[in-house]
Formats: structure tokens, sequence, C-alpha cells
């Protein structure tokens, strides 16, 4: 968790500091929170940047307390509370869990929102960290299908012994949020580092694009490269961010594949999704980490209205050819880049 919150603190100092050299204004804010089990960090330039990041922090702490599934209070902990009722939720966790499953179903499940209880098992969600027998697993996996969750309206229902967690979506969700307030205030330029996942509003005072360091999944305390944005999210999902040595000696990460209950293991090793949506930005960087590299491929070529940065285990980068230009690699790996067909 320590190693966790120090690659949350380098993102977001990385990109705050990519800024040192503009002009100091007195229309700026700054503002550290943590909240959703993470360090968060918010700048804003205009007239209103105070009074916009203090309605953007109230609306951090809402989101969470909404969507945190350790609070007993929260909607996430009254759906896996319900023992197969339907119960009431605010119109925020209903937008994400239908995303959740519009993302499972265009990735064939590659995004489950129903992995909760396997990830207990597995004790990413209490630290108590142990390898789950086949049969253990297997018994847990009866409860795991996103397809069976119903929305309607402001209604959930999942079946009994069924548990969700946003954890894959919420910080994109609370992203675009925040953005909103932002714009709402007259703010168009602003950054901010949820736990390392960076949204910008507009560009840099300088008028130049926002530099955004992409952390090198082999060396997580150093930068494989640099993107430039400009009203863009950039969100990454990576083996290095929470994982366990079994005693086996292996590596296990906190990204399960839904299929057979154990973390994925398909050849990538960190995605980085870059585009508009925080929320689509964060539920593809799981969804394309668990698809792998040649399906995240297809899905891109088939839908193509976002860039991403693939790195797999043989040490190679792939980009998609949208950021050809604004993608800069500092590392010794190679670059590839793949183009629609």
């Amino acid at each position: 968790m320590l190693m966790k919150k120090l690659i949350c603190i380098l993102s977001a100092f990385f990109v705050l500091v990519a800024g040192c050299s503009e002009k100091n204004t007195v229309n700026s804010a700054t503002r550290d929170i943590f909240a959703m089990d993470t360090y968060m960090s918010l700048k804003a330039y205009g007239e209103n940047a105070e009074t916009a990041l203090s309605l953007a922090q109230d609306e951090i702490i809402r989101l969470e307390s909404l969507l945190s599934v350790t609070n007993e209070k929260s909607d996430v902990s009254a759906i896996n509370q319900s023992n197969g009722h339907t119960v009431s939720v605010s119109e925020d966790t209903v937008k994400i869990i239908e995303k959740a499953i519009e993302i499972g179903n265009q990735t064939n499940g590659a995004l489950d929102i129903t992995i909760y209880p396997v990830l207990k098992e597995w004790g990413f969600t209490t630290g108590n960290y142990s390898i789950p027998s086949p049969d253990v697993l297997n018994q847990y996996l009866k409860y795991v299908d996103y397809g069976q969750i119903i929305t309607n309206g402001n209604s959930v229902t999942v079946p009994e012994n069924f548990q969700i967690d946003l954890g894959a979506l919420a910080k994109g969700y609370t992203s675009d949020s925040v953005m909103n307030i932002l714009k709402d205030n007259n703010i168009d330029s602003a950054v901010v580092s949820l736990g390392g996942n960076v949204q910008t509003l507009g560009k840099k005072q300088d008028g130049s694009l926002w530099k955004v360091g992409i952390i090198n999944p082999f060396s997580p305390d150093t930068s494989m490269g640099v993107i430039e944005v400009s009203d863009k999210a950039v969100i990454t999902s990576g083996n290095y961010e929470r994982y366990f040595i079994g005693d086996d000696g292996n590596r296990y990460c906190h990204i399960i594949d839904s299929s057979d209950g154990y973390p994925a293991d398909n050849g990538l090793v960190s995605v980085t999704i870059i585009g508009e949506s925080g929320l689509i930005c964060d539920a593809l960087s799981t969804a394309l980490f668990v698809y792998g590299k040649e399906n995240a491929v297809k899905y891109w070529q088939e839908y193509n209205n976002f860039d991403m940065i693939l790195v797999s285990d043989d040490m190679t980068i792939t980009i998609t050819e949208g950021i050809e230009k604004t993608f800069q690699n500092m590392s010794e790996m190679q670059t590839k880049v793949i183009r629609c067909k």
C-alpha cells in the first residue's frame, strides 16, 4: 500500500511540475486531499479557482460516501447487503453501474464489477493476502456475473450472495464530475490527479499542452514516458500497483480475470487510456488489461474513440496512431504504433 501511495504522489507531482515554468498568477489555487484510499492533487486557474476547488473537494467526499465498498452507509454497501432484494441508490451509482455493464458487454466480460467476492478471497480488500485453492475460487465464481445485475431507474437488484465493487470506475467518474464543477465556475485551465488518474481541462497558462508522466511498470519509481494532452483524461492500470508475492514465489496483482478468478496474466503489464471521459478511460484501463493485447487492439480499432499505451511483458510499448506525435518514450523500450485498418 505504501508503494501505491508513493506512485500516486509521483504521478501527481510530475504533472504539476510540468507547469512550474509558467508565469505565476494570483488567480490560481491548489488542493491536496486524501480520499478514496489515495492521495489527490487539484490545481485550477481562474478568478473562481478557490471556490471551484472547494466545491470539487465537497463533490469528491460526497461521491466517496456513495461509492466506497468499505463504507457501511454507501450505496455499494446497500447493494452488497441486499440479500437479493431491490435497493434504491443515487443517480451517480446507477450511471456507473450501467457504464460498467455496457463495457462488460463490449469486452466479453473482461470488466466485471461482481468480482468483489473473489477479490476479498485473495485478500486485496483486507491486506491479508493468500492464494485461494481452485475449489474455493470455483465456489465464489458462482457469484460472479455482471449480467445478473438489474437496474430500473434508481433501483438496483443483484442476486443473493452477489457483491459489487466500483473501484475500476469510481475515480474516473469522480474526475469527470470535478471537471464539470470547474467548468460551471468558469475555470478553463486545470489539472487533477486522483490517485494517479489524471484529467486536464484546457491548456496550461502559457498555452502549451499539459505533460503527464507515464509510470514505467518495470521500475515504478521512474517515468517511462510523457504524453501531452488537453481536455483529456490519462488513466493507467498496471500489475505494479497492488500485488503480493505468494509462498510459491510468484507475484499476484489485484486485477482479477473473472473467467477463472486468477489475476490477469496475458502478457500486458500496464494499460494507459487517453480520452475525453474519465469514467470510460478508467473502466477501459482495467477491462483491456484483462482482455489482453490482441483483443485490446481489436477493441480500439472497432470503437476508435480513445488512444492507448500498452506495455507488454517483453518490454515493448504499443501506442495508437492518435498520440504518435504527442507521446515521448523516455525508456529504452521499443515503441510500436498501431493504426486503424
